[in-house]
């Protein structure tokens, strides 16, 4: 694959990096770092990549690994907060329009599973990879894929119940 070739698979990869990053991290802001990140390491990596696997999939690996390597350095630091984020902002509205409100229980909901569910609900669900991209990626077997998502669909819908919505739907 030629560089430009690849430069141009890579850029319309970027929103669902940004989307995954997204839904990893929980800030938009540190979101597009880690993109950042996995951006400049995939440039610089290029001659590593495989062209006979999904180019999609050797992002997410990349991304997910700055993530995990980003998440150990801060434990080891101690959890740090903005100033902004510290402040007690009072007179907040709450959105008046449900599709807003729908995808900010959702999105609450998502925050509160944990990581490893998250992200194999995200990759699965929200981004659409197999099983086996998915397994590839996180370096679990694929039945492990398969009940964290299980676990994970099943703790979205109680989180959701709990609150009175039911925005999600069983399909068989």
């Amino acid at each position: 694959m030629s560089t430009t070739a690849f430069q141009n698979n890579l850029i319309a990869q970027l929103p669902h990096l940004r989307r995954f990053a997204r839904a990893l991290c929980g800030d938009a802001a540190l979101a597009d770092d880690l993109v950042q990140d996995c951006v400049e390491r995939a440039l610089l990596k290029q001659h590593l990549y495989d062209t006979s696997r999904p180019l999609k999939a050797w992002l997410y690996a990349i991304l997910r690994n700055i993530f995990i390597s980003q998440w150990r350095r801060s434990a080891q630091m101690g959890a740090m907060k903005p100033l902004d984020d510290m402040e007690d902002f009072e007179g907040a509205v709450p959105p008046a329009q449900e599709q807003n409100l729908s995808v900010a229980l959702i999105s609450d909901a998502l925050d509160h599973l944990p990581a490893q569910q998250r992200e194999v609900l995200v990759m699965i669900s929200l981004e659409e990879l197999s099983y086996k991209d998915a397994a590839e990626i996180i370096g679990v077997p694929i039945g492990t894929i398969m009940s964290r998502l299980s676990r994970a669909r099943a703790s979205m819908q109680n989180l959701l119940e709990k609150r009175g919505t039911t925005f999600l739907r069983v399909v068989k």
